[in-house]
């Protein structure tokens, strides 16, 4: 029985008083890596808001992760983000500081108190993103590819049980994407469960996979057609 890490049953996303998709009905299995597409506007960003407890999900069911997004109170919020890893289309590193600062930042915020495994931890997740000798610099030294990088390992500190990438590519040229989608190819391969939304068509031809796409304000399932 494959474990369930999200399902939407009937769920409608408002943003303010606006209805911005309705309907939703959908699962993600312990392992799955879904791309979620649509036009800017259609309603991704607010999607992966709901997930992450930015939006508050008021019709119908939503679980992720054992959390329930209809009863989720504001001070369960940071334990749900604990068990996501997110990554935001501009990386939202902290400037001042070096990138093995900006982990340890995230460790020390999410309860971790042990110097040594905290360094150990960092050095593991560096490690896993190809950056294992940046630690040491400043984001402003690397490159946007870099950064992104960066960033997903800052999204695996805490062994999320599901990694939710808001545009990961979208601020990145096409050689640069492709490296990073190589990452995250890799990771879920390793077993990490990834939502990923993107309006960057030419990878979800050359990395195929569930597709789910906002569009007129429901989210529907795309069967790839085989070339």
């Amino acid at each position: 029985m494959s474990q369930t890490v999200l399902e939407l049953k009937d769920a409608s996303i408002f943003q303010g008083e606006s209805l911005v998709l309705s309907n939703v009905n959908l699962q993600v299995n312990k392992g799955d890596f879904v791309y979620l597409i649509g036009k800017t506007g259609s309603g991704k960003s607010s999607f992966m808001k709901t997930l992450y407890g930015d939006l508050k999900l008021t019709q119908g069911e939503g679980h992720i992760v054992d959390f329930n997004l209809r009863t989720l109170k504001e001070k369960e919020i940071p334990f749900l983000r604990r068990k996501l890893g997110i990554v935001f289309q501009d990386f939202k590193l902290l400037t001042d500081r070096t990138i093995n600062d900006n982990l340890t930042f995230v460790l020390k915020a999410t309860g971790w108190k042990d110097k040594d495994k905290m360094k150990e931890r960092i050095e593991t997740v560096l490690d896993k993103v190809g950056m294992k000798t940046k630690g040491f610099k400043f984001p402003h030294e690397l490159s946007g590819g870099e950064q992104q990088r960066i960033a997903i390992a800052r999204a695996l500190l805490n062994e999320p049980e599901l990694i939710l990438a808001d545009e990961p590519t979208g601020n990145l040229d096409p050689q640069t994407s492709i490296e990073v989608m190589e990452v995250l190819q890799d990771i879920n391969k390793n077993g990490n469960t990834i939502l990923m939304a993107t309006h960057d068509y030419a990878l979800l031809l050359k990395y195929p996979s569930k597709t789910l796409k906002c569009d007129d304000n429901k989210v529907f399932e795309v069967v790839q057609r085989k070339s």
